[in-house]
């Protein structure tokens, strides 16, 4: 990865809050807790999730960064969704996690060196894992749960009409 797509990169990810917050305008109480499609999450749980996977990933660059090859540590997003109760829970506690804490990361990011990008560790699930691996995931994460909420939106408003 270069150095120029590195930096594409970490901006997009620094854009993602922004895209999950433009998102969620408009959404009613009700509506955040809807579920259009039965199995799949509501707009407030996908904001848990999205505050729970962000802690997560945070913890994981820095380990990234300060242990010699550390074992990242997969985990069941389910399982969270449904022990954590993402559905009964008020979302601006987990809206501010995720902005907080991807705003502390992108400091970290944007002052990483060039030997900082090729650190490694080996994921609990997928095997090797780069920092540059780590921003590939998380750059676009918040954007595509951003279209997910406004695909929630849109269903939801058919379904009312």
């Amino acid at each position: 990865m270069t150095a120029e797509e590195r930096k594409e990169l970490i901006a997009k990810y620094a854009d993602g809050f922004n895209q999950v917050k433009q998102a969620l305008e408009g959404f009613t109480p009700e509506m955040l807790v809807a579920h259009p499609e039965p199995g799949r999450w509501s707009a407030a749980e996908v904001v848990h999730h999205l505050a729970d996977s962000e802690m997560t990933s945070a913890i994981r660059i820095r380990r990234l960064l300060v242990e010699d090859r550390p074992l990242i540590q997969g985990y069941d997003q389910e399982l969270f969704a449904s022990r954590l109760n993402y559905n009964q829970r008020e979302i601006a506690p987990a809206l501010e996690a995720f902005r907080y804490a991807r705003a502390t990361t992108v400091e970290i990011l944007q002052s990483m060196t060039d030997a900082d990008w090729q650190r490694e560790g080996t994921h609990s699930e997928s095997g090797r894992y780069t920092a540059e691996d780590w921003l590939r995931i998380y750059a676009g994460h918040a954007h595509g749960h951003a279209d997910q909420i406004r695909r929630l939106e849109e269903k939801i408003t058919k379904q009312t009409k």
